[in-house]
């Protein structure tokens, strides 16, 4: 009888509950437990205790849709700027189940969020420090003891709005914590929003592999999860979701996989890689119930991926001129090989695929387009030259209908490779396959880069700001946006400025993975007119709390390894007149007007002495001109121009012919 009813008790899950009931909050004074319940918002593990060498630790339990909490979101920003320089280590930690890493990361960059966010799975966290509500915050000794718990102040609650606070009770605990002095007052009542817990899956019936589950590893996984390919694991049978259920369900539920780092909240992208919420409650339902398999007839048919080519064989296909080992570890600068496929006339691509050979040490591949006498792919108009580019899980491109991208006679192609090392010495040999089309298109597909050159990132700063803004020149439609930045960037946004002044959020990647660098496919291209900007805000992590920081004491600015920096917006478009093009080949911007659009970082139309690089202010003072506090676009054009030319070099005067 003892034996049925403790073998009930483990099928019903009642002993399981039992072992995972709350922990007992950690009394006033008291150290707190090392809790591992915490992930950042590129999915990496935190531990409490990791955070040593600190005077104190401020714990600020938030929740992305609480009143309360985010009218305290401010004050909690400015106590983070002030006691940044004295030691103190703020971290923002949301609690609620059902708020995901989308979630929690679209909020915390609406709100400028300057410290570390955290996740806190499972409440863990929040029952060890004995946290119930939204906003808490607790804070900790540098041995991790426990001196406060409790509210920010007393300004504001569920019904109470104070013009200010009648006592700073986070503020008064953080001074006496530091002074070494025992809290006042250690803890006080929250008024805020209780803690959400999660919701049990939804999915009553049955959920097996073959009839729901398959068809989802297949639409969403397969990409990558199979023989072959980059990821760590296959996910293509029934045994091998099996092997790595647990892992499914944890990895997709946390929105960690599969990678989409683009706020749900703007723009409609074709390549969205989102799993919907009815497919992660199947999974979640199907881990639950046992991993059945199910009928084999409800079995979808299985994918014929491609071997090689995913959209057919090429008309050509470009190969590196001789291998390269990649050794078993270490971090490899970016290698380049040159291509020239001997071009005599324009030839106009309408698919182009990146193709490594071992794509399990392939990070990533750029194919430039470089005139042949030049290694610089920037044409005089501001467009790059980039034919195409290839990630884990991206599908080349496959140009519009009507549209191509050129490759101009002469032109050569350099492949940028970057390697990364998977335990083993192991070669490569990549590809790059061409389909053509037989006429000229209607509309040339182009792509240009906007970038902020000019940024100077201070040592330990944890949320350093930089924008820079692209300007149409004529109507135009936008077909993808891809942002790039190096292993300090944190989040990176595109916002539309149209002529009118009136402005929209085009994409905003507010949790940047530099190992998942995505282009933005737009489901129908954009139509921008003439004058039309596109300004983007860029952030980074230069502080300790960045695991992928190579040096956080060091200043960083732009430069092309991965250990420097970049602030580099890539934009694909069409102009709406096929004629456009020819036309404004014909007049290209003055190096003056180019200078003003890369200035003009905000995209306001004017530019201020703050926004002249201080490359620049030698040339100026030099020259003899005073600034104006503010100067329009024709004002700094002709200004500029007269400048340049008091630096030109004067010509010698022609010999005096002697007379006979």
């Amino acid at each position: 009888m003892i034996r049925h009813m403790l073998l009930s008790l483990c099928l019903s899950g009642g002993l399981l509950y039992a072992a995972d009931e709350p922990a007992k909050p950690t009394p006033i004074g008291e150290k707190v437990p090392n809790s591992n319940s915490l992930r950042d918002l590129r999915g990496g593990k935190r531990s409490l205790h990791g955070f040593t060498e600190k005077k104190a630790i401020v714990l600020m339990f938030l929740g992305a849709e609480c009143p309360v909490s985010n009218l305290y979101v401010p004050t909690l920003i400015e106590l983070e700027k002030t006691y940044r320089d004295k030691n103190v280590q703020f971290l923002a930690v949301y609690p609620n189940d059902p708020e995901d890493f989308d979630q929690v990361a679209s909020h915390a960059r609406d709100r400028d969020m300057p410290c570390l966010v955290l996740k806190d799975f499972g409440q863990k966290l929040a029952n060890l420090t004995g946290v119930t509500r939204v906003p808490s915050v607790v804070v900790l000794d540098g041995e991790f003891n426990l001196k406060y718990r409790g509210r920010i102040d007393d300004r504001y609650g569920a019904a109470a709005r104070k013009p200010k606070a009648t006592r700073d009770d986070l503020k008064e605990a953080i001074e006496e914590v530091l002074a070494e002095k025992k809290v006042a007052v250690a803890e006080t009542e929250v008024d805020g929003c209780l803690l959400a817990k999660a919701a049990k899956s939804p999915v009553k019936t049955e959920v097996t592999f073959t009839k729901n589950v398959a068809s989802i590893l297949q639409k969403r996984c397969q990409t990558c999860h199979r023989p072959e390919q980059s990821a760590p694991f296959s996910l293509v049978t029934y045994e091998d979701a099996v092997k790595h259920a647990s892992m499914v369900r944890e990895v997709t539920s946390q929105r960690r996989m599969p990678p989409w780092q683009a706020d749900p909240r703007f723009g409609h992208f074709s390549n969205d890689r989102r799993l919907t919420r009815d497919e992660l409650d199947l999974i979640g339902a199907w881990v639950d119930q046992g991993m059945p398999k199910g009928d084999a007839k409800d079995m979808p048919k299985p994918v014929e991926w491609a071997k090689g080519w995913l959209h057919g064989k090429p008309d050509l296909v470009l190969t590196m001129p001789e291998e390269y080992e990649v050794p078993a570890d270490g971090v490899l600068p970016y290698k380049n090989w040159i291509i020239d496929p001997g071009f005599k006339e324009d030839k106009w691509v309408r698919i182009s695929e990146a193709l490594p050979s071992n794509p399990a040490v392939v990070h990533h591949i750029v194919v430039y387009l470089q005139p042949g006498n030049s290694d610089n792919p920037i044409r005089p108009d501001g467009s790059i030259g980039i034919l195409v580019g290839w990630a884990p899980g991206d599908l080349g491109l496959v140009a519009p209908p009507d549209t191509a991208i050129r490759i101009p006679k002469g032109n050569k192609l350099r492949l940028e490779m970057h390697y990364t090392p998977n335990g083993m010495k192991v070669k490569d040999r990549s590809s790059v396959g061409l389909t053509f089309m037989d006429k000229p298109p209607k509309y040339e597909l182009f792509m240009s880069e906007f970038a902020n050159m000019t940024f100077d990132i201070a040592p330990n700063h944890p949320h350093f700001k930089a924008e820079a803004t692209f300007r149409f020149r004529a109507d135009a439609r936008i077909i993808s946006l891809a942002p790039h930045m190096h292993w300090r960037g944190k989040d990176y946004s595109y916002e539309l400025i149209r002529p009118d002044g009136k402005k929209e959020t085009l994409l905003s990647v507010p949790r940047w993975d530099f190992n998942w660098q995505n282009v933005y496919r737009f489901n129908e291209p954009m139509k921008v007119a003439k004058g039309t900007k596109i300004h983007s805000v860029a952030h980074w992590d230069n502080s300790k709390n960045n695991p992928f920081n190579p040096d956080p004491t060091k200043s960083v600015k732009f430069g092309l390894q991965t250990w420097e920096e970049m602030m580099v917006g890539f934009v694909a478009y069409v102009y709406e007149n096929p004629d456009t093009a020819a036309q404004l080949a014909k007049n290209p911007p003055t190096m003056a007007e180019q200078l003003f659009d890369r200035f003009d970082s905000n995209g306001d139309g004017v530019i201020t002495k703050d926004e002249i690089p201080a490359q620049m202010k030698p040339f100026i003072a030099g020259s003899g001109v005073a600034l104006p506090e503010k100067l329009e676009r024709e004002e700094f054009v002709k200004l500029l121009e007269g400048m340049m030319k008091k630096f030109q070099p004067k010509k010698n005067p022609e010999p005096k012919k002697e007379e006979k």
